[in-house]
């Protein structure tokens, strides 16, 4: 299993949250291209970059995810407010290794069909969970359906993978919702990606163990709950 640093963006800055609320921010630097540079130099090999301004309409850090995009030797999977071919285009195009897509993915299975079709291997699905229900446009909107059923849904197409966030649990570092993302690992037929409570490397072996590809750490890492650099030479693929 692989450990990949998350770097969020609001407001030109790099922040973390609590428990998927705009309102509960707990970390906040300011210069973003020094946080995924300082990660690099850890000995990390990936990173998760989102524009939670872009996923929830409030603008746009566009300008900080080519500069991220622009350093070597990173692989770096892209995501928030991404909405169409275009869009996905670009971001590969820019450097971006994959392509995260959310919100549209959920609700418009034809739209998901056509641009897996366009980048097979390339685009990750995001399944934002709160208590098991799927979560969109940035954590603020409960949708009808089931993680489960929306990984039924995905079945056939030529994904990166599935991000599942238990967002009940995001910035809290309370440990992982293991027994969501087992579930996840037994229904999916890709990689799984999982995120939200992360508290330690006895988290990130518990999740190894149950077959999940790639862990996404925020704030265990942004606190210093965690060595990074021994993180990243343990949880390396």
């Amino acid at each position: 299993m692989m450990a990949i640093p998350a770097l969020d963006l609001r407001g030109k800055a790099c922040v973390q949250l609590v428990g998927g609320s705009y309102e509960s921010e707990k970390i906040r630097l300011h210069d973003p291209v020094a946080v995924a540079m300082a990660w690099q130099e850890c000995g990390f090999r990936s990173l998760h970059l989102v524009d939670l301004d872009a996923a929830t309409g409030r603008g746009s850090n566009s300008d900080i995810v080519e500069s991220i995009l622009q350093l070597s030797d990173l692989s770096i999977q892209v995501g928030g407010g991404i909405q169409s071919a275009a869009q996905i285009r670009r971001a590969l195009e820019g450097g971006a290794s994959r392509v995260i897509v959310g919100t549209r993915a959920v609700q418009d299975q034809p739209w998901l069909t056509e641009v897996t079709s366009l980048f097979p291997g390339a685009i990750i699905v995001a399944a934002d969970v709160r208590d098991r229900q799927v979560v969109t446009h940035g954590w603020t909107r409960t949708q009808p359906k089931l993680v489960l059923d929306a990984i039924g849904d995905l079945k056939g197409l030529p994904l990166a993978g599935i991000l599942v966030t238990a967002v009940h649990r995001e910035g809290l570092m309370e440990g992982a919702d293991l027994s969501l993302m087992e579930d996840v690992v037994a229904a999916a037929e890709f990689p799984v990606y999982a995120a939200g409570g992360i508290r330690g490397v006895n988290d990130l072996r518990e999740l190894a163990e149950r077959g999940i590809s790639a862990a996404i750490i925020g704030m265990a890492l942004y606190t210093g709950a965690v060595d990074a650099r021994a993180v990243a030479a343990e949880f390396i693929e």
